[in-house]
């Protein structure tokens, strides 16, 4: 009984999503067939209310709601980070740049190496 359950509830998801797809696509289709009648931000607005439509559709099934509740916990663990400060941000910054200058001159020197190589063993 649990299963038939499981596999009514997969259906009615598989369903929510598809609807969720067919909105938003009918909704981008609409953006360019009322192209010639209405203006841009009309058609916009209109895209956007079928995105939200859409969203909400798809937020009504099972991986909806898991998607969302992984939102959350994001959000949550954002509000937790410990953000580095202005100092280390630009002694990490600087570090950054020392870094790849050093590795643009190695690819350099290489690059130069390797077409001296080249050009000795070719004769050109």
């Amino acid at each position: 009984m649990a299963t038939q359950e499981e596999h009514g509830s997969s259906v009615k998801d598989t369903a929510l999503l598809w609807l969720a797809v067919l909105v938003l696509g009918g909704s981008m289709f609409a953006y360019y067939w009322f192209e010639p009648q209405y203006s841009d931000l009309v058609r916009v607005l209109g895209m956007l209310a079928g995105a939200a439509v859409a969203v909400f559709i798809g937020l009504q099934s099972a991986t909806g709601k898991t998607a969302w509740s992984y939102i959350q916990g994001s959000r949550t663990e954002l509000r937790r980070v410990v953000w580095p400060g202005r100092q280390e941000t630009i002694q990490t910054t600087l570090m950054v740049i020392v870094v790849v200058m050093i590795l643009a001159v190695f690819i350099w020197a290489l690059d130069v190496m390797l077409g001296w190589g080249v050009q000795m063993l070719t004769g050109r």
